[in-house]
């Protein structure tokens, strides 16, 4: 958890003014969206979180 937190930081806006509490919490959720379901990692095969999670439950059925 340390390391996504890590990775939204230098990632999402390491450096930029965010103008409000609002702003943040969109641009987070935002985030949080693209990690999950478009963010390829090499530890997953180049897949990302959702597509290896699928690609592991239809393979354990």
């Amino acid at each position: 958890m340390e390391n996504f937190f890590g990775i939204l930081k230098q990632e999402m806006y390491y450096g930029e003014k965010l103008v409000s509490y609002e702003e943040l919490k969109r641009r987070i959720e935002e985030y949080i969206d693209w990690y999950n379901n478009e963010r390829s990692k090499i530890k997953l095969a180049g897949l990302s979180p959702v597509e290896y999670r699928t690609q592991s439950s239809q393979s354990a059925a």
